[in-house]
């Protein structure tokens, strides 16, 4: 396995990290992918997330889901958390929030395929739980995509975050 620079890192261990209240995506960090020369997973469970409703500025919350197929970098989970984090005051509509989310991961890492799930907690009696993936055009990635679209509900998993 090489040695990786992780110089460019700035938020792992940092004991003075700024928490910004306004969405940003500059935040995210990669870091290299050893693994390129097979597929697998990365999940990540985002069980606090907020966000505003645009329109009357109370508070939405959801779990949020990542899964996706790295490439040649992977998100360092630390400056995920903190890029989630600043969308507390973000005003936008569900699905808005989760492709953006999908959008700036794909320009941080560029993976072979994502996928970004919000299961928001209902207001208002309805709740509104937005799916959005991507895989790489033209790849079997792309095939997989649209596959995951079509049968991505087909079987909802117990919501118990409700």
């Amino acid at each position: 396995m090489k040695e990786q620079d992780f110089s460019a890192l700035t938020l792992l261990g940092s004991q003075d990290v700024k928490y910004n209240f306004d969405y940003a995506p500059e935040v995210l960090e990669t870091v290299d992918n050893n693994h390129q020369n097979r597929d697998f997973f990365v999940k990540f469970n985002c069980p606090e997330f907020t966000t505003l409703c645009p329109i009357t500025g109370q508070p939405d919350f959801a779990t949020v889901y990542i899964s996706y197929i790295p490439d040649l970098k992977i998100v360092e989970s630390k400056s995920l958390k903190l890029y989630l984090f600043s969308f507390r005051n973000h005003g936008d509509f569900h699905e808005d929030s989760m492709n953006i989310i999908m959008n700036d991961l794909i320009d941080a890492m560029d993976p072979r395929y994502i996928e970004v799930w919000g299961k928001f907690t209902p207001r208002g009696g309805i709740s509104i739980d937005p799916y959005c993936n991507y895989g790489k055009p033209e790849t079997k990635y792309e095939q997989m995509a649209e596959h995951r679209m079509m049968n991505h509900d087909m079987y909802p998993e117990k919501i118990d975050n409700r």
